[in-house]
């Protein structure tokens, strides 16, 4: 049985192996930081998560043989903790550098360093890992990326599958004009029990050249209409697209040309001609686009958000931003004008990998049911299995390695953190089941996964909206992704092989359902991990600063059943016949007759007294 990974890793291994000995190092120095005082979307000034004092922070863009590592160094001087996730790496053996909070590390303490080994770690099994692709790197903690702390990271394999001249990078994402601690008061409160997510003021796009040369990569200056990608008559592009959005689905299109998808979440495909991407928050597509042979005129480039992702649109948002697909300084640009779209969604499992990699059959099987309800308290939550997701004090991976045979039980990674335990190199599948009426995009960390199944309504009938599937057979080179859409209503069904032994968060990128609980940690192989994981040192300088357990369950307890402090989820709103809302209804019942009793007694008392004085009179 070959995974994903290793069908991957294989292919890139025979490609490269004459250029082994010409592999590179790379060390990014980063102080992460607030930077003041930056308008970014011409409309409202505010400090920006940044690096090395500017933002956008730097473009990773490296070759996949190199050894690349980032040395972040937490200058905020405010106490603000922060980590940094490397998305869609798979971080074989590094587990402790995949950035995810409290499940693969403790938080970087305000003065500290964290070294993150991004790809082909020394630690890593043969001491490489061979991935390429796009990619990005984000803040994963308290929403920070939400803020600013996110870049391109691109990958460039020595043979690419596809031709083309020119290499650039296209950003997406909304953008808000508060802070996300500030939009979280307002989200997870009780004014808000509905979970009407917080809505953006702007979007932007921007633009980075990133040609497969050393050093060569720089962000294009401005943003939408102020910024422009330069085109050639007659070359062929590549523009690597990426959704860095909190919230926004963005609908992407040039006017005048024609796109070709070659490449998702790192994954190289055929070519697929398409007019417009869909692309969700967190997804990447590569596509080709071949200039026009003249340069008489210059074509707009769209990047609309899908109002559908919104409870409300305001009057002040535009939800349609554009830039310039530039042929000359001198050529005429149409104006764009605002437009309302009928927007069709992209089927991604159309696509296929440029390499070949089948989905053998499952030997466990998962459902993940996706919910979003209210709390007793008032307060909005999402839950898969009705499980709402609280992060353990202790992070996962140092309960994985301190437990010893304890760690094959899921209740120890907490009872709130959806922990499911996989034995190593079983194939795993996953069944994600959306009964919300919005979309959401589901990553898992460390692997990329087999798309074997998508329904766009789970019960119906109609082999279009959900078409026949057979989860005992093999499907013969299904697309291949680390991020999926699921729709409204509908469901996906993932695929993995767990051969990276470790704990890997599976969570909604909707950065507000994170927040909110809809997460869960799949933990592959402890006792595979134990025996291959060492834990570096400034790994656990960080949780020895923090005030943070490195040993025990998700408490810092050695227990299956004491989780100290650890909090706990706050009961949802119960509805229904409870004994509360009997006893209300039956007060009610006896109130009201008390009361209809009452007016008849003084409606006859009135009648008796009446008669009395008009006996009275008579005498």
């Amino acid at each position: 049985m070959i995974s994903v990974r290793a069908a991957t890793l294989a292919l890139t291994a025979l490609l490269l192996a004459p250029l082994a000995a010409q592999a590179a190092e790379v060390d990014q120095y980063w102080n992460v930081a607030w930077v003041p005082d930056l308008n970014l979307d011409g409309l409202y000034t505010r400090r920006v998560i940044g690096v090395n004092g500017s933002w956008p922070p730097p473009i990773i863009n490296v070759n996949s043989t190199d050894v690349v590592r980032i040395h972040v160094n937490n200058d905020f001087g405010d106490g603000t903790p922060t980590t940094l996730h490397s998305h869609g790496m798979f971080f074989n053996n590094t587990g402790w550098s995949d950035g995810a909070t409290y499940v693969t590390q403790c938080p970087i303490p305000d003065g500290s360093t964290y070294t993150y080994e991004i790809i082909n770690s020394p630690s890593s099994p043969n001491g490489t890992e061979l991935q390429s692709g796009t990619y990005w790197c984000h803040g994963h903690l308290a929403g920070q990326y939400v803020d600013g702390l996110k870049t391109a990271n691109i990958i460039h394999p020595e043979t690419e599958a596809h031709a083309y001249d020119e290499d650039y990078t296209v950003v997406l994402t909304d953008w808000y004009h508060d802070e996300y601690a500030v939009q979280m008061k307002s989200f997870l409160s009780t004014t808000n029990p509905t979970g009407a997510e917080p809505i953006p003021d702007s979007a932007l796009m921007y633009f980075a050249h990133t040609p497969n040369v050393a050093g060569g990569a720089s962000w294009l200056p401005g943003f939408n209409d102020n910024t422009s990608i330069p085109v050639t008559p007659g070359k062929t592009y590549r523009l690597r697209i990426i959704n860095m959005s909190s919230l926004a689905m963005f609908h992407f299109w040039i006017d005048g040309h024609q796109m070709r998808i070659i490449e998702a979440d790192g994954v190289d495909t055929q070519e697929y001609p398409i007019d417009e991407v869909v692309v969700s928050v967190a997804q990447r597509y590569s596509v080709l686009v071949t200039a026009n042979d003249d340069a008489l005129e210059n074509f707009k480039i769209h990047a609309n958000m899908d109002p559908e992702m919104f409870d409300t649109v305001p009057d002040t948002l535009q939800l349609n931003i554009t830039s310039t697909f530039e042929y000359s300084t001198d050529a005429n640009t149409p104006v764009a004008e605002e437009e309302t779209r009928d927007y069709a969604m992209f089927d991604d499992t159309v696509l296929v990998p440029f390499y070949p990699s089948n989905a053998p059959p499952a030997d466990t099987f998962k459902d993940m049911n996706v919910w979003f309800d209210t709390r007793s308290n008032g307060e909005n939550y999402a839950a898969f299995n009705n499980i709402s997701f609280i992060f353990p004090q202790t992070p996962s991976i140092n309960t994985l390695l301190s437990m010893g045979d304890v760690a094959l039980y899921p209740q120890v990674y907490g009872p709130s953190t959806n922990a499911f335990v996989y034995n190593h190199m079983d194939i795993i599948e996953v069944t994600i089941f959306n009964w919300d009426a919005g979309f959401h995009p589901f990553h898992l960390h460390g692997h990329q996964f087999w798309m074997v199944h998508k329904a766009l309504v789970t019960d119906s009938a109609d082999a279009m909206e959900n078409p026949p599937y057979d989860p005992t057979a093999v499907a013969t080179n299904p697309m291949r992704r680390d991020t999926v859409m699921v729709p409204a209503g509908g469901s996906a069904t993932i695929r993995f092989v767990a051969d990276n032994p470790g704990q890997w968060l599976f969570h909604c990128h909707i950065q507000p359902h994170l927040s909110s609980g809809l997460a869960a940690i799949f933990v592959e192989a402890p006792s595979v991990a134990q025996s291959r994981l060492t834990l570096p040192s400034y790994a656990t300088d960080a949780c020895n600063a923090m005030g943070i357990s490195t040993t025990g369950n998700a408490g810092g307890l050695n227990s299956t059943t004491d989780f100290g402090s650890l909090a706990v989820e706050v009961p949802p709103l119960v509805t229904g016949w409870t004994p509360a809302a009997v006893g209300s209804v039956v007060g009610c019942a006896i109130t009201a007759a008390l009361g209809l009793l009452t007016v008849l007694i003084y409606g006859l008392g009135g009648e008796s007294g009446k008669e009395e004085e008009e006996e009275e009179e008579d005498k």
